[in-house]
Order: structure tokens, then C-alpha cells, then sequence
């Protein structure tokens, strides 16, 4: 499982073994990557203490904040044949034992939504229209026919792969891009609802991020129409 972090200090070490710990008492065989990007504070010195102690943990490290090219470095090194992507300040096992159980079940993709009429959100309003925002951007810009993309994530590795090659918008974006590319190549996968209470507010205030995820949802939404291999 991979969970990129950025400047998470006051809440990594708890998350981090209380996720190992429920891990454990589920009997679930696991490598659990975090994907560190660019964090200013003790983030990184604190993954790395953890991974000496932790015989399943493996930290990562990125010079710059870029949460997408976090999680695509993590998809790419895991070792397992399953990959959740999670985040630090969610954890859902229950998440973990239904998306684990479809995929064992022959599903390749399994995105946990926010935004299923069977969610239970308890996110501030404004993150909540932020997630709603996006998604209707989507539907309009590629034809996304979901609910969500930038929920917990879990997939076969081996059949996403030849997707996350294609990726070319990081940050926020890379996330709902390997969900679109993924409906758009017939993928099989499924949308379930999620439990989501959010355990601190976001590492990057979401009013900051606006611009850069309008101009990667444009790009977005260029490259999906117009691949660069069929530009003239």
C-alpha cells in the first residue's frame, strides 16, 4: 500500500502505527510505502525512524511537493500484486477488506468514493464541494462517468501499469487521470462507498491549490482529446 505525506509531523508516527496495527490483527500480508514529497518540517526524519522499526514499512523520498508524482513513484516501486492507495489521515479498513475481497474476486479497479450515495462524508462543506467541482469538470472535459477519482484506490498492478505509463499530469490530477484513462480503456472496476473523517485539516490549503488544478485539468483534458503521439 503506498501513501504519499507531506508535512504530516503531528500526525505520522500515531497514523502510521495504528494502520500497522489494524494490519496486523486483519492477518493481511502487506508492504506499506510512504511516499514523502518535499516536506519542510520532520515528516521525513520521522518515516525514516519508522521504517527502522517497522519491518514492513519503506519510505521514499522526493526533493519537491508533488503529491502525483508521490504516488505514481510509490505504484511503480511496490513489490505486491495488489496496490491500495491510501492517505495518512484516513486509514478505512473497512475499505481495505471489501477492495482486497473484489479484487481477489477478479475486479482490477476499485475506487472508493466520497461522493457514492452510500458515503458517509464528513469532510467541511467546502472540501466537499471541492470534490463535487472537480468531478463535474471532469464529466464535462473527458466524459468521466463516475462519482469520484481522487478517492482510496485499490487495484491489480499488473493491469494498471500500462496506465499509469500513460500518465503525463502530476500533482493533484494524477490521480483522477489514472481513473479516466482507466474507465476509457474498459478496465473492470467498481465504485464503493467510503467512511471518510478527515483527522486534521489539508497539508496544502485547498483555496492555494485552485489554480494549479484548473491549469492540470485543462491539460488534462488536452491530452486525453489530442494525445501528443497523434498531434501534428
Amino acid at each position: 500500500m503506498i501513501i504519499p505525506i507531506y508535512n504530516e509531523e503531528a500526525i505520522l508516527e500515531t497514523a502510521v502505527r495504528g494502520l500497522v496495527g489494524k494490519l496486523a490483527q486483519e492477518g493481511i500480508d502487506y508492504e506499506l510505502i510512504l511516499s514523502e514529497n518535499g516536506s519542510t518540517d520532520a515528516t521525513l526524519a520521522i518515516a525514516q525512524e519508522l521504517e527502522r522499526e517497522l519491518p514492513n514499512v519503506r519510505v521514499l523520498h522526493g526533493d519537491a511537493p508533488n503529491y502525483g508524482r508521490a504516488l505514481r513513484r510509490g505504484i511503480e516501486e511496490a513489490r505486491g500484486e495488489l496496490v491500495v492507495c491510501d492517505e495518512i489521515d484516513l486509514g478505512d479498513m473497512d475499505f481495505y477488506r471489501r477492495s482486497i475481497a473484489m479484487l481477489d474476486g477478479g475486479i482490477d479497479l476499485v475506487v472508493g468514493s466520497k461522493r457514492h450515495p452510500e458515503s458517509d462524508d464528513a469532510r467541511p462543506l467546502l472540501r466537499k464541494a471541492g470534490t463535487a467541482v472537480i468531478t463535474a469538470l471532469l464529466r464535462v472535459s473527458v466524459g468521466f462517468k463516475g462519482t469520484d477519482t481522487h478517492g482510496l484506490k485499490a487495484f491489480r498492478r499488473a493491469a494498471l501499469m500500462p496506465i499509469v505509463e500513460k500518465c503525463v499530469v502530476e500533482h493533484d490530477i494524477f490521480a483522477s487521470e489514472l481513473v479516466v484513462r482507466a474507465s476509457r480503456a474498459k478496465v473492470e472496476s467498481r465504485e464503493i462507498p467510503l467512511r471518510v473523517r478527515e483527522i486534521r485539516p489539508p497539508s496544502i490549503h485547498l483555496v492555494q491549490r485552485v489554480p494549479r488544478v484548473l491549469k492540470n485539468l485543462v491539460r488534462l483534458a488536452r491530452v486525453i482529446h489530442f494525445p501528443p503521439d497523434e498531434r501534428r
